[in-house]
């Protein structure tokens, strides 16, 4: 149900984002070296580009995270305002 203040109670799942942020940086390192070693300048930019980008989202979301509720709200915040009790 929506209720209008989505903007403001959205949630993100920021540990899931950073972990598949640090798998995809592992990836981007990886073909990084390996295109280079083989001799693939344009896909060793493609992924150096990639690498870059990647790591500016980890500092994004590790900055976030340590915002606290702000953009992470705890478990018992629920993620939207309960719809109010209608008579009848």
């Amino acid at each position: 149900m929506r209720t209008g203040s989505e903007p403001t109670t959205a949630r993100s799942a920021l540990r899931m984002r950073l972990w598949l942020s640090l798998w995809g940086l592992a990836w981007a390192v990886f073909g990084t070296a390996a295109f280079a070693v083989v001799g693939r300048p344009g896909w060793a930019a493609a992924c150096g580009v990639l690498w870059l980008v990647i790591t500016v989202d980890v500092v994004i979301v590790v900055r976030h995270l340590r915002q606290g509720p702000h953009y992470q709200p705890g478990r018992d915040v629920p993620p939207y305002r309960p719809p109010e009790r209608r008579p009848w």
